[in-house]
């Protein structure tokens, strides 16, 4: 299925997260409704585009946006209900949070569980929805900005430059220093 901007619902929102993979810090969701016309160059997956271009589009859909909202899940939560729960209960949460209830929800990857609206999971959708990628990026955008703050109270780990995701650096300093409090326990990252 193909979904793009001009469906058929008034109030059609797409929803997404980010930091799923990552070994520390939260998963971030968000939810957001564009206008039926809303249209912007180079809006896509957050994962194809660099940190300059998502922080130029992150201004621009949040300014053309009918409403958005953020979800999100602690590492506490993802250690305590996994991470496909708790990246589920952040999109959910991103979604009740919108202000203005949708008609339809296009959800990336797969079905939410207790969700009030209509909704179609769309595998892939950050690279076949217009509000699922632009719902991408806010997370993305509201991740890293996170992962920068933590950066400041964990400067060990290099989160500036990683964001929380396992690079040499980030690997070597859980050895040497073990995990701080944002980092995600049940994940792998002993090696």
């Amino acid at each position: 299925m193909r979904i793009r901007r001009g469906e058929d619902h008034l109030l059609l929102a797409g929803v997404d997260e980010a930091g799923r993979g990552s070994l520390c810090g939260p998963v971030v969701a968000a939810a957001v409704i564009l206008p039926g016309d809303f249209f912007l160059l180079g809006v896509d997956d957050s994962k194809r585009l660099s940190p300059r271009r998502r922080e130029a589009l992150f201004r621009k859909i949040l300014r053309g946006a009918v409403c958005w909202a953020i979800g999100a899940s602690s590492p506490y939560e993802i250690d305590r209900l996994n991470i496909k729960r708790a990246a589920e209960k952040a999109m959910r949460e991103a979604v009740l949070r919108l202000k203005i209830k949708p008609s339809l929800v296009l959800v990336d990857g797969f079905p939410l569980s207790d969700l009030p609206f209509p909704q179609v999971p769309v595998v892939g959708g950050d690279g076949k929805s217009l509000a699922i990628a632009a719902s991408s990026i806010i997370a993305k955008v509201v991740r890293d900005r996170m992962m920068v703050y933590y950066h400041r109270r964990y400067p060990c780990y290099d989160l500036i430059h990683n964001k929380g995701y396992g690079t040499k650096r980030h690997l070597a300093a859980l050895r040497e220093q073990g995990p701080s409090p944002i980092h995600r326990l049940s994940f792998n990252w002993r090696g």
